[in-house]
């Protein structure tokens, strides 16, 4: 794996542990930010935390994104979200 997408698992290992949920993710934009995210599990929302990160990327103005990772206990990872900013490298890593 990329030195770059390493640096992505160790974001989505770190937001999975602070919020104890049972996913982190963490994608990187094509100039090179990160965004940072954890299952959201609300009464009125819920997302996975792919789709919460491609939702912060999105919402700060990221139009294409070239790579993702996902921290997770699950071995099915919807990648849905990731279909309206290109289709990033995207990396399973198990919690």
């Amino acid at each position: 794996m990329d030195p770059e997408d390493e640096k992505l698992v160790t974001l989505a290992r770190s937001a999975r542990v602070r919020s104890g949920s049972a996913e982190g993710a963490a994608v990187r934009d094509d100039i090179g930010r990160t965004y940072v995210a954890a299952t959201v599990s609300l009464p009125s929302l819920t997302l996975t935390a792919l789709q919460a990160a491609v939702a912060a990327a999105a919402s700060s103005g990221a139009t294409a994104l070239e790579a993702a990772v996902v921290v997770t206990t699950s071995a099915d990872v919807d990648r849905s979200a990731l279909d309206g900013l290109g289709g990033p490298v995207v990396h399973v890593v198990s919690a």
